[in-house]
């Protein structure tokens, strides 16, 4: 270990949250709690640069804290795609333009003697959630990302589900409208194509040039490149009539999306994350009714803004790695922390420690007893035996 690494004295579990816009990398400190995070952007070239550049970010983080990576416990890093069964390999992430990609040996090569583990980026960000926000407490949640595309990641039982052959779940293609909006997978329709913040962009764009005169071409110039969910969405919260018509619906369409949802799963939580989550109660208030109205059940789960925003991949793909590297076995979604299992390990040796104690006194008790039990017998027997001798032997 370097003297660097001594001076540190901490172990850091490392998260990785991959988009296609931008590599986010957090610190995770002893008590799992991020300490430090910065981004580079996705570089658009293969993928053993993008693990070179990863590594280079990762070293300039670890500097900042005084540290090295003889001080990394771990790493995880989460894709908006399907992983294998073995999770080494990205199948399929198609805003990475990643098919069949594996990266968890890249990255291996590049922190040598560091475990690495790879994983779904939403269910990472539920994952999460789970262990410190929306889905704190519950049983069974839901989490749709809604970003460049849409993620979904869902907890059962308390734990992460990942499918019944491990690949993952895949909400964003779940099919919404048959034969509608092409989707980067290659089909037509999906919820993806409707529901990620990306679909604003393309009605805005689409809005804008049927309406040279709405504020969105005036923000912008009549640029579509310009045109941001962002901006759709402040330019509806303006009033501008075609802005508007965009954000309504989009908002009819993620309520059928959650409302099938609901329906399936009938879960208790069901959490939106992303950047077009903080539009807060004008994305929230009518989509609350929307769902209301289209779902089977007339008492539903909460539905409610991700709380960790951004920092939700970051800190679930660590939690996974951290998982692994701290208990010494895959946890399976469930969140087991050193602290639990150390207060539970204490509480056990306390139980057995108090079972001994009272075995011991219960035994101690009886002999006692037996012995005066043994005693009182001799003196009556010996009293009723020889009553004389013992009136003689009070004169």
């Amino acid at each position: 270990m370097s003297l660097k690494g001594k001076e540190a004295l901490h172990m850091y579990q490392i998260g990785i949250d991959i988009g296609g816009t931008n590599v986010k990398i957090g610190l995770l400190d002893e008590a799992l709690e991020l300490t430090a995070e910065t981004s580079v952007p996705f570089p658009h070239t293969t993928a053993a640069d993008l693990a070179k550049k990863i590594r280079a970010a990762v070293l300039a983080l670890l500097e900042e804290k005084n540290a090295a990576l003889c001080d990394v416990g771990s790493l995880g890093a989460v894709v908006p795609g399907s992983i294998d069964a073995s999770g080494e390999t990205v199948l399929d992430a198609h805003n990475l333009d990643f098919h069949n990609v594996p990266l968890r040996k890249l990255l291996q090569e590049q922190f040598p003697g560091i475990p690495v583990y790879i994983a779904n980026d939403a269910n990472g960000a539920a994952l999460a959630e789970l262990y410190k926000g929306a889905f704190t407490g519950c049983k069974t949640g839901v989490l749709l990302t809604l970003g460049t595309g849409l993620g979904g990641g869902i907890i059962l039982n308390g734990k992460m589900f990942n499918g019944g052959m491990n690949h993952g779940v895949e909400l964003g293609h779940a099919y919404l409208v048959d034969g509608g909006e092409p989707c980067t997978c290659g089909n037509h329709g999906c919820m993806e194509a409707y529901c990620a913040a990306s679909a604003l962009t393309r009605e805005g764009r689409r809005a804008m040039q049927a309406h040279p005169e709405s504020m969105l071409a005036e923000k912008t110039g009549s640029d579509p490149a310009k045109i941001t969910p962002k901006l759709v969405t402040d330019c509806a919260k303006a009033g501008d009539p075609a802005a508007t018509a965009v954000f309504d619906d989009y908002i009819e369409h993620l309520s059928s999306a959650c409302a099938s949802i609901y329906n399936i799963l009938d879960p208790e939580v069901l959490a939106l994350g992303g950047g077009l989550s903080a539009a807060g109660p004008f994305l929230f208030d009518p989509l609350q009714d929307k769902v209301s109205k289209k779902c089977f059940y007339s008492t539903r789960g909460k539905l409610v803004p991700a709380v960790l925003g951004n920092e939700a991949g970051m800190i679930g793909a660590a939690l996974l790695a951290a998982g692994v590297y701290l208990t010494g076995y895959v946890f399976n979604g469930a969140i087991v922390r050193m602290p639990d299992l150390l207060l539970t390990a204490g509480a056990t040796l306390a139980a057995f420690a108090l079972a001994l104690l009272l075995l011991w006194t219960g035994i101690s008790i009886a002999v006692a007893g037996c012995t005066l039990t043994v005693r009182l017998t001799r003196s009556i027997y010996r009293a009723i035996l020889y009553p004389k001798k013992g009136e003689d032997a009070d004169e």
